[in-house]
């Protein structure tokens, strides 16, 4: 753990190279200051991208990054924690790079529980490759690729996590400051899979998509900030919150002041109450959602990996070591 670095140590000197006013540029500051103030060691931090907006990412960051192929950064990363698994290794991804043709890969690091921090920008589009309507986008969505609007049902990155077995997923979204910089640091802090959806704003291919979200004018009404331990609340005077109706087994907007004892405290390690809380759409639901954590899988491959490989032999060890080894019988 590294102190007395800010978020200028972990800014890079490359030109950024994203439209002006696209929401990654939020992202991005946010993320540096989580670094920061998580105490990472720029020499021990590593960012994988696969392809998109979002991909240029590890190029602004001042640590290392590999700027991989499409969808296949998780299968890259994982590879990274297991030849060192002292390194913080970050992936980021996109809503068409992660969960269309990289899904598989997502799927499986996160039922693994690979010590993997994930950020899933999702602006609901294919930016970079202008335009496209992407898993995420909603019905009716208007694109190049769709121009009567897209029939395909949009796939939820919250039920996606936790159907895969994920331990932890969170929201934010990059009008929020505070609150996506708090997300990330608990992703940061988390050991195992932490799966960040980051809402992200693409002015030029989807403008607005999230306005209801986060226009100063409604977004009290449409933002429910979490804490664990603490009741659910929203609204500009936090008057309402969300209870639970047992009789259909979902969740639901009450009167704070008429119905206190009705309102839900979180707790972030109830997985039934996180998959309703991810299908929330007003309010939306924001902050560390479900955390519950587990062995990773790189300790468990460790434990039992056949060439007995030690953590602190280097890379350079590895390659000039036996080119074979004996597998003993079981038993």
């Amino acid at each position: 753990m590294r102190t007395g670095l800010t978020a200028k140590d972990f800014t890079s000197s490359q030109e950024i190279r994203w439209c002006p006013g696209c929401g990654d540029y939020a992202i991005l500051k946010s993320v540096t200051k989580a670094l920061a103030d998580g105490g990472a060691d720029p020499d021990n931090t590593v960012f994988v991208s696969g392809i998109g907006c979002a991909a240029r990412f590890p190029y602004y960051v001042e640590t290392y990054g590999f700027h991989t192929i499409h969808g296949r950064a998780p299968a890259v990363a994982t590879g990274l924690k297991l030849a060192n698994p002292d390194l913080a290794v970050w992936v980021v991804t996109g809503d068409g790079d992660g969960l269309s043709i990289g899904g598989n890969h997502l799927l499986h690091a996160l039922r693994r529980n690979t010590d993997l921090k994930i950020l899933l920008f999702n602006n609901e589009i294919y930016g970079l490759t202008k335009g496209q309507y992407s898993p995420t986008s909603r019905i009716g969505t208007t694109s190049p690729s769709s121009p009567a609007g897209s029939v395909d049902m949009p796939v939820s990155p919250g039920q996606f996590a936790l159907g895969a077995g994920g331990r932890f997923f969170a929201r934010a979204i990059d009008t929020d400051k505070r609150g996506m910089a708090e997300t990330l640091e608990a992703a940061h802090a988390f050991e195992g899979a932490s799966l960040v959806e980051i809402l992200q704003n693409c002015i030029v291919y989807n403008q607005d998509v999230f306005a209801a979200v986060t226009d100063r004018a409604t977004a009290a009404e449409h933002q429910l900030h979490l804490t664990h331990g603490e009741p659910m609340l929203f609204g500009k005077n936090r008057d309402q919150g969300i209870g639970f109706d047992p009789e259909r087994f979902t969740l639901h907007i009450v009167d704070a002041q008429t119905s206190p004892d009705a309102i839900l405290v979180h707790d972030e390690t109830n997985l039934a109450v996180a998959r309703m809380l991810v299908d929330l759409t007003i309010p939306m639901a924001f902050g560390v959602i479900y955390r519950q954590p587990a062995r990773t899988y790189e300790d468990d491959f460790y434990a039992q990996h056949p060439t007995k490989m030690k953590r602190e032999r280097s890379v350079a060890d590895l390659i000039a070591g036996p080119s074979s080894w004996r597998v003993p019988k079981a038993g």
